[in-house]
């Protein structure tokens, strides 16, 4: 797995917020003349094979053209969750290893994303790999297997969880030190996510 091409890997990105912090739709929020959800989406698909975009139900937005095949799917519960909202996209995917990112994060960058990819593929133990910036792991992006998250996150939904972040408690996770993920993203770009207008990155 070398290069530029995708790789066997699926993507996943969880778009079904409320925005409530942002004031308005934040996703369809613009940089540079394109969409916070499209700068997400464009990110994955220098990455992966197949893409999955998990939305709120009746949600009629229609991303903008990539250079994969894009599947919307709703999810069963209006703003459930991230937790009910990745389950719903792991149900849909095509391959055993998933990345996942957020529709807010706009300033991904494609090189961390592999390398979070090859980290999981090379460790037969782990089942998700997450990154730490600021001395605490993040829970996206991330990379997991299919098969062992969407049992977990079947198990934590069907026990009241909502949170992202318990199934990386659970999930035997590699979690990447700053050291590991910076040289590829020296300011930290990758785990940018936008909650608030002033979270925007400049053009």
């Amino acid at each position: 797995m070398t290069g530029l091409e995708p790789l066997d890997v699926s993507g996943i990105v969880l778009a079904g917020g409320r925005s409530r912090r942002f004031g308005s739709d934040k996703l369809a929020a613009t940089i540079g003349g394109r969409t916070l959800l499209d700068r997400s989406i464009a990110a994955l698909a220098s990455v992966a094979s197949d893409l999955v975009v998990v939305v709120a139900p009746d949600d009629d937005r229609v991303p903008g053209p990539t250079s994969l095949a894009l599947r919307i799917v709703d999810d069963p519960e209006a703003f459930g969750g991230p937790l009910v909202g990745l389950l719903t996209g792991l149900e849909a995917v095509e391959q055993p290893l998933v990345i996942v990112v957020g529709g807010d994060m706009p300033t991904l960058r494609p090189d961390v994303l592999r390398l979070m990819v090859r980290t999981l593929a090379s460790q037969a133990a782990i089942g998700g790999v997450v990154l730490r910036s600021r001395g605490k792991p993040v829970p996206l992006p991330a990379a997991v297997r299919t098969g062992a998250a969407t049992d977990m996150t079947r198990r934590l939904v069907g026990d009241g969880e909502r949170r992202l972040r318990s199934l990386f408690e659970r999930l035997p996770t590699r979690i990447l030190d700053e050291g590991e993920w910076r040289p590829l993203d020296p300011d930290g770009e990758t785990v940018r996510d936008v909650d608030r207008p002033a979270d925007m990155p400049q053009a």
